[in-house]
């Protein structure tokens, strides 16, 4: 195995990783300014162009357009380079928000769990298969995009079968996440 598929494995396991650890031994940064909590909102937007650019990007390939096609991937995975960075830096900083937390005490009582309702089920729902896909969609878009930029094009189209799904699929659900949990912010 060459170097750079074992940097795309230990990305691929060290990132979900650092995310986890961050989730249980984060505690609020007194020294972060408010424009922290903005980056959720630059989150959801930065999946809702993915989204786009991918979609986008499936339409210009099948036109046979690869030059286009090419520019909107790339600038997809800087988008989710620069998201990954971002959703590590807000949860470094900020602890997780609770759905139905109505009072922002980090503690979710019968009252507020009754009044989420079945509403927590369905974020429940989109937020564990969001996680679950965006572990799976790392490594299958570190491959496709290493076999694209090494014009290893039959290993690229095999893996975009996969990838092109899960990814866009992540990307939605992000925003579907944001748009579930931001009453709570």
């Amino acid at each position: 195995m060459n170097r750079k598929k074992l940097l795309i494995i230990a990305i691929s396991v060290l990132v979900p990783l650092l995310v986890a650890v961050l989730f249980v031994f984060t505690e609020t940064d007194k020294s972060v300014g408010d424009w922290v909590y903005k980056l959720p909102a630059l989150n959801a937007t930065i999946n809702f162009i993915c989204a786009i650019l991918l979609i986008t990007a499936r339409v210009m390939i099948g036109r046979g357009n690869e030059q286009a096609h090419r520019r909107l991937m790339l600038t997809a995975f800087g988008l989710g380079a620069l998201f990954l960075v971002s959703y590590v830096f807000y949860h470094a900083s900020v602890p997780s928000v609770i759905y139905g937390d109505m009072n922002h005490d980090g503690v979710l009582s019968q009252a507020e769990q009754a009044a989420a309702g079945g509403w927590r089920y369905a974020y429940l729902f989109v937020l564990l298969s969001h996680i679950l896909l965006a572990v799976v969609a790392l490594p299958l878009i570190l491959l496709a995009v290493y076999y694209a930029l090494n014009d290893q094009r039959a290993k690229h189209r095999k893996i975009v079968r996969f990838t092109f799904p899960v990814w866009l699929y992540v990307a939605v659900t992000g925003v579907m996440v944001y748009l579930f949990i931001s009453p709570y912010y």
